[in-house]
């Protein structure tokens, strides 16, 4: 399993940092909303038990949705529609009793569409204008690096320290404690490049927008493990050989890049209007 997780990140890799340092936007967002794509696929297997015919429309919506966002750009869809994950804390924190209430497929299907576009736009956005006085490419690599720290600090702090659950009826593996400590290494790391001078930013309301995203990949982790646990599933697909399906790779960015941009328009930091 180790041997097929490296060699389908070594096959990635160059891929995805080739696209986001060597596409202007829109080809940048072809090869990106390919892969939200793929992600939308395999949401259409979780809504609940659809045909073949029903998870195609789905999809073609969902591209016709990217499309449209992308002509249009509307300010409200990266300020405003990134709020809706405080619904899905409230579905989070109610788990497993308020299932019957949204598990249903009039309510998982536009989920999807506000899982999947904001996110799609997100990361366009963030990979054409930049942010904090770094070029587009950098700021988007800038603010992943945020998502993967809080991964990275959780899962040691999580081993080494962890003793109270998270959210055991959701993910019985995430603790408190690895929690703090993935907030505290990406809060190092964002202060750390602070520090060099290269950003352009006030540090506390950096600080904020950081926590905040770091909060956020968490959120979008606990939904997606919550929605497969539902549908009784334990990946959202086999598309990544040792990894599971694309959902499983970018559910935790699905929240935190909308949530960063949307941060970044709050506190007035650079590069944070669409």
């Amino acid at each position: 399993m180790l041997k097929l997780r490296v060699i389908t990140a070594l096959v990635l890799l160059p891929v995805v940092l080739g696209a986001v340092f060597g596409l202007g936007r829109t080809p940048f967002a072809l090869v990106a909303g390919a892969f939200f794509l793929v992600g939308g696929w395999e949401w259409s297997a979780m809504i609940g038990r659809w045909s073949l015919a029903l998870r195609l429309l789905w999809c073609v919506l969902l591209a016709a949705l990217m499309v449209a966002a992308e002509s249009l750009r509307p300010a409200w869809v990266l300020t405003v529609l990134p709020l809706w994950w405080l619904l899905a804390l409230v579905a989070v924190l109610g788990y497993p009793g308020n299932a019957r209430y949204w598990f249903r497929p009039a309510l998982m299907a536009p989920v999807g569409w506000l899982l999947l576009v904001p996110s799609w736009m997100a990361v366009v956005e963030l990979q054409d204008h930049g942010a904090l006085g770094l070029a587009g490419p950098w700021a988007l690599l800038f603010i992943l690096v945020w998502v993967w720290a809080a991964d990275t600090g959780a899962y040691f702090a999580g081993r080494a320290l962890g003793r109270h659950k998270l959210a055991p009826l959701v993910s019985p593996g995430k603790t408190v404690e690895g929690l703090i400590g993935g907030a505290l290494l990406a809060l190092a790391v964002v202060a750390a490049v602070f520090y060099t001078g290269w950003l352009d930013a006030s540090l506390p309301a950096l600080m904020v927008v950081a926590l905040l995203t770091v909060l956020a990949s968490v959120l979008g982790d606990l939904f997606e493990s919550m929605v497969k646990r539902e549908r009784g599933i334990k990946d959202s697909g086999t598309v990544l050989p040792g990894h599971g399906g694309m959902l499983d790779r970018i559910d935790s960015v699905t929240a935190a890049l909308p949530v960063a941009l949307a941060g970044l328009t709050w506190f007035a930091l650079p590069g944070g209007h669409p």
